[in-house]
């Protein structure tokens, strides 16, 4: 049997506190993707989210990259200081019209995840429809390696998610 990468464990974490949220009707998770990119020996995992009855999505998405991989594998070469992976944070909210205070908006993810992490918020919409529906998307980036020591800040990072989906939910 192989040792699990720090990836590996990483996920299985996340996985865990969502699923079981999930189970107690908290969250329904609504997508789920675990890729291995062989050409750039790179891997991706993502789950999204959303609380019942909601608008507001959340997705948690992991990367890692051959250097990540070789430092955790190889260590007498790199430096482990390189094993981990990266990790970001996107709410996705789809409306109608465009009558929502985005400032409003950036205060919560402000609030909720302080002023350390990268904070972005992009509107998009097809032009030519007559009813135009509004995807907004609102990324929260870390722009740091995760490392496994870390992993016991991915379960709490879950209820900073719930807090961030209730307050966005109750805004749009």
């Amino acid at each position: 049997m192989f040792d699990p990468t720090a990836f590996d464990n990483m996920k299985v974490v996340i996985e865990g506190a969502l699923y079981d949220l999930d189970i107690i009707g908290e969250i329904v998770i609504t997508d789920r993707n675990d890729l291995i990119n062989i050409a750039k020996m790179s891997r991706k995992f993502d789950v999204s989210f959303q609380l019942p009855n909601s608008v507001v999505t959340a997705k948690i998405e992991m990367t890692s990259n051959l250097v990540n991989l070789a430092a955790e594998l190889l260590p007498a070469f790199l430096s482990e200081q390189k094993a981990g992976c990266y990790l970001s944070l996107q709410f996705g909210i789809e409306h109608e019209d465009m009558e929502i205070d985005f400032q409003a908006l950036e205060t919560i993810l402000l609030n909720v995840w302080g002023t350390t992490r990268k904070i972005t918020q992009v509107v998009q919409f097809h032009p030519l429809e007559i009813e135009r529906k509004h995807t907004h998307v609102i990324k929260v980036e870390f722009e740091r390696l995760i490392r496994e020591d870390q992993i016991d800040d991915l379960v709490e990072m879950t209820e900073f998610i719930m807090t961030t989906l209730k307050q966005l939910n109750g805004k749009v």
